[in-house]
């Protein structure tokens, strides 16, 4: 078994509560991981990305390799495309459709899409959406979890279990939020992948 995945987004938007979810799911089964994160400008709106790396054997690099990602989760649209040379031929690409616009030139959100959809494999996702008909934008990354959980090989009751530990602390309010956010995603990839 072995899973390669790139997280990526821009800061504030949650990527790494994602990697720690899925994390805790992979070493709860004793599987082994590697993570890399980069921060951009370790601020609010800088570029977000993690590598992360979970195998049944040891794992000797951090980084993944082009062209070898299984899947790339991406809570911002445009930062998906930047990883696209990471993706393998048959890897998974799930993006949210919401643009977070920190530069003058971002170009228009239908052009970064219609390059979304030229990978074959791919789920566009209105994570920001979901979140908000909920009741709560700030579950927009678990639903971006939930939704690319099918792509996983990681048991579904592993991830919601590693959200009851990372959310516990903070009351069983915010742990039912989001594991409800969780199932929404999971079930828009359900009905929408082809």
């Amino acid at each position: 078994m072995k899973l390669d995945i790139i997280l990526s987004g821009v800061g504030g938007q949650g990527i790494l509560s994602i990697s720690t979810i899925i994390g805790a799911a992979a070493v709860k089964k004793g599987l082994f991981l590697k993570q890399a994160e980069v921060h951009g400008m370790s601020q609010r709106g800088g570029e977000v990305q993690s590598h992360l790396r979970i195998s049944d054997k040891p794992i000797y690099a951090d980084l993944i390799p082009k062209g070898k990602a299984n899947l790339i989760i991406s809570v911002e649209p445009m930062e998906s495309l930047r990883y696209l040379p990471f993706l393998r031929k048959d890897g998974w690409l799930i993006t949210n459709t919401k643009p977070f616009v920190n530069i003058s030139n971002y170009p228009p959100i239908e052009e970064i899409l219609n390059d979304v959809k030229k990978v074959p494999q791919h789920i566009i996702i209105e994570a920001d959406k979901i979140a908000k008909e909920m009741g709560s934008a700030q579950v927009m990354n678990i639903v971006m979890l939930g939704a690319a959980s099918e792509f996983m090989t990681i048991e579904i009751e592993d991830l919601k279990d590693a959200i009851k530990k990372v959310f516990g602390s903070k009351g069983d309010k915010v742990v039912e939020m989001n594991l409800l956010a969780f199932e929404k995603g999971k079930e828009y990839s359900l009905e929408h992948k082809k």
